[in-house]
């Protein structure tokens, strides 16, 4: 460092000295100088430090030379003022800057500028906005850099009405035939959504150039114009305008959006004619280009072919694998991109959480979400979300609630993720509530009433369902994507089958998909004659079935006995139209074969299966043993089921029943005590009953509903009349001093309580709809059958397996109960 100045020396020597050390760029010595000096530099000296340290990007020496400064100056003059001013923006120091902003008497145009265009850049939008009006009412005149900045800001907030007002300041001011200020005019309009406005301004621009044209190709693409964004490049083409390494990156990357392969390969090679090959934000376009295009191939051969590659270029390539249904190779890139010590962004850590939701894969989800914490990454709406949807659909949904509620932000996106998490996991009633919730915040779109629909129909919520139906109509989107078969789904569901069918009436655009949720529906109310004619009405439509269309057929057909139908579908599945057979549709040929008791031909069939049989096609042959009591096959039948699912409590209760059926007591006894020892005999069965538009839920053996003494002393008194009638509602079986009950454990018993609270809260004669999330008993069937003759009442339950409708002593079923 230079040796101090002589005691003797006056402020003018020591600010000479200074601004000759500034003037040969020695800042570490101009610094020292400064804070050695007994007295302060003058305001020359001063303002050719802070240039010197702008100039250099010296944010830590420029902060020393602004606390100097304001200890030594109440206020500050405009030059010294505006120097400051300039390096503190220029270093992100936007409240330092508004600090020396204050100390101002005197502003002018330039000390005006530098505020509203640093807020802008520093995300203070609202407040560079509120700035840009105070100057206005300081009486200071914009001038041709005032506006950019402004403008800028409307179009990041976006603010139309204010940059309309803006526009016409513009115009008042005589900066109308401005090229910067027009272009920045374009842009905002486009940032805006007014594209059309854009536009406008662009076509009645008399001079132009490349930063024009470029603003309003990207303002189409933008604004999904893609098509007139490419019209205007060729445009700018024949109009001999030379295209930038801007131009030609932005139109490469919406080239991919329109499916265009030869239009982009054309994009391809005018870049390399033109010498943009080799750089990286141009490769980088050209792979999310490909990827649009699902070439993952050539966005591959591009990726290696780079010399340098940045973290949007290993991005690309990790987002093009996840959204071209290839999420392990999406990881895979991720993890050379971690080899490679690339500093992942955040959309790079939103991809593979994608990848990881896909895959199933929590453990690396939650090393991506350490990551996310520690850069903070975690503030982005766009990797919150995927964080839901990765917890949501890794089964982890705690995790994902605590996501959601420590969310600074969230958007239709956020609120959707959530509700339909919680219809994957099996929390309906969690989903609606926050359905509920998020109208006060939020509106919904398309997949958010798609996901609160599915949550309807899962709980029986008719009422609530046709709530969210007003909801969709109010909005105009009832025709919107997959919304209207979620309204078919939800009253078919419901048993409500004149909506469902006034529903599919009313869709004029049916798909596959509605066509096989009225099918299932015809199915699971148990009329498969019905379900075989609307299949005939679909083909001549012209519809073209899928897999899941003959899985509700064979399916209609087993509960039916029709095997003959059986037999045809099976093969016109394969002959007609090429459909390979999955383990579904053996399952459920072997579930027809074996109901009607030919239970031979069933095991023979299974034995010529081209794919390993799984648990489902064994524990429909087993199911069938039970019906037609024939131990040994089922035996054998249980054997490779308990195999295969050696935890499951449905297959060792069908092989207790089968026991039982047969007389076995002691085999009975042996799987209840096996299902006793593995912890299988907890009963988790739940009903709930819609009342006045409240759903209310029903677990076994809980009795922490208030009308609790109520709702058992309808059940003992009907249980009184059943008895006095003849039939014992409690079936048992004793052996050794102990019950064994018949009934299945599984069933829970929960649909009794849930109808004696129906028959307590609505008037006679209304019918009662509950919905179980088990399967309806033996013993459950013949009380519910009982209980509609008794009270004069249809009841409906639907189980997981169909619907029961109980009428006067009967079900729609067939079953006696």
């Amino acid at each position: 460092p230079s040796p101090p100045p002589p005691a003797s020396a006056t402020p003018s020597d020591t600010s000479a000295a200074l601004r000759a050390l500034c003037v040969h760029g020695q800042l570490p010595q101009a610094l020292w100088l400064l804070e050695s000096s007994p007295e302060p530099p003058d305001e020359d000296a001063y303002v050719a430090l802070f240039h010197l340290c702008e100039w250099r990007r010296a944010a830590d020496a420029g902060m020393r030379a602004c606390e100097h400064a304001d200890a030594s100056h109440p206020t500050f003059g405009l030059r010294l003022g505006n120097a400051m001013l300039s390096m503190l923006v220029r270093f992100g120091e936007s409240w330092h800057a508004w600090g020396v902003f204050a100390k101002m008497p005197d502003r002018d145009v330039f000390s005006w500028n530098i505020m509203v265009g640093g807020y802008g850049k520093a995300g203070f939008l609202e407040e560079a906005l509120d700035l840009y009006h105070r100057m206005l009412w300081a009486g200071v005149r914009p001038d041709v850099y005032t506006f950019p900045c402004v403008l800028r800001t409307c179009g990041g907030v976006p603010d139309l009405r204010m940059g309309r007002e803006v526009h016409a300041h513009v115009l008042r001011f005589g900066f109308g035939v401005e090229v910067d200020v027009l272009n920045a005019l374009v842009t905002m309009y486009a940032k805006c959504g007014d594209v059309g406005a854009a536009r406008k301004v662009f076509d009645g621009m008399a001079l132009t150039d490349c930063i024009s044209w470029n603003a309003m190709i990207a303002g189409h693409f933008e604004n999904h114009e893609h098509e007139a964004g490419l019209e205007l490049f060729l445009n700018m083409l024949e109009n001999e305008v030379q295209p930038n390494l801007m131009t030609i990156t932005s139109v490469t990357v919406a080239s991919g959006l329109l499916s265009d392969l030869e239009f982009a390969k054309e994009m391809h090679a005018l870049a390399v004619k033109r010498g943009f090959a080799t750089d990286v934000a141009f490769c980088n376009s050209l792979i999310q280009m490909y990827t649009s295009l699902g070439r993952m191939g050539e966005a591959c051969t591009i990726f290696s072919r780079m010399e340098t590659r940045d973290a949007m270029s290993w991005t690309a390539m990790i987002s093009g694998y996840e959204k071209n249904g290839f999420p392990d190779k999406a990881l895979e890139m991720y993890a050379l991109m971690e080899v490679n010590n690339v500093s992942p962004d955040d959309v790079t850590v939103a991809s593979a959480l994608a990848a990881c939701a896909s895959l199933g894969r929590v453990d690396v989800g939650i090393k991506l979400h350490e990551i996310a914490t520690s850069k903070g990454f975690i503030r982005y709406i766009v990797v919150a979300n995927a964080l839901l949807e990765m917890y949501a659909k890794s089964k982890h949904i705690d995790k994902a609630i605590e996501v959601f509620k420590y969310m600074p932000e969230k958007d239709v996106i956020s609120w959707s993720s959530m509700i339909a998490g919680f219809c994957f996991n099996h929390k309906c009633f969690e989903a609606l509530f926050c359905f509920r919730h998020m109208l006060a915040d939020v509106k919904p779109n398309s997949v958010t009433f798609i996901a609160a629909l599915a949550a309807c129909a899962a709980t029986g919520s008719l009422r609530y369902g046709k709530e969210i139906h007003a909801h969709v109509l109010r909005r105009g989107l009832a025709s919107e994507g997959y919304v209207p078969n979620a309204l078919l789904d939800l009253y078919v569901k419901c048993g409500q089958t004149g909506y469902a069918w006034a529903q599919f009436s009313a869709h004029g655009e049916k798909d596959v998909v509605s066509w096989n949720i009225m099918l299932a529906g015809f199915v699971a109310h148990g009329h498969g004659d019905i379900a075989l004619s609307f299949f005939d009405e679909m083909l001549e439509t012209g519809e073209h079935p899928d897999e899941v269309t003959f899985v509700a057929l064979l399916c209609g057909c087993s509960r039916a006995g029709m095997v003959s139908q059986g037999w045809e579908l099976f093969h016109r599945m394969t002959e007609e139209y090429s459909i390979v057979p999955n383990l579904k549709h053996y399952a459920c040929m072997v579930d027809l074969l074996s109901r009607v008791g030919r239970l031979t031909e069933a095991y023979d069939f299974i034995n010529r299966m081209p794919i390993t049989p799984d648990a489902a096609v064994w524990g429909a042959l087993l199911n069938g043993c039970r019906i037609h009591r024939h131990t040994e096959l089922g035996e054998l039948a249980a054997k490779f089921v308990l195999e295969l699912e050696p935890n499951d409590a449905g297959y060792h209760v069908l092989l207790s029943d089968l026991y039982a059926d047969a007389g076995k007591w002691a085999e009975v006894a042996r799987v209840r005590k096996t299902m006793r020892e593995k912890g299988l005999e907890q009963d988790y069965g739940c009903s709930w009953v819609e009342v006045k538009g409240d759903i209310h839920a029903f677990l076994t053996d809980d009795e922490s509903h208030p009308q609790m003494k109520e709702i058992s002393a309808v059940l003992h008194s009907i249980y009184e009349r059943m008895k006095a009638s003849g039939f014992d509602p409690v079936e048992s079986y004793s052996l050794e001093d102990k019950e064994v009950s018949k009934d299945d454990v599984l069933c829970g018993h929960s649909e009794r309580l849930a109808v004696a609270f129906g028959l307590i809260n609505t008037t006679p004669g209304t019918s009662i709809f509950v919905t179980k999330n088990q399967y309806t008993c033996h013993s459950c069937h013949g009380i519910l059958r009982m209980i509609s003759k008794i009270v004069r009442r249809e009841i409906t339950v639907r189980d997981t397996k169909e619907f029961h409708h109980f009428r006067d002593g009967s079900c729609s079923c067939g079953g006696s109960g």
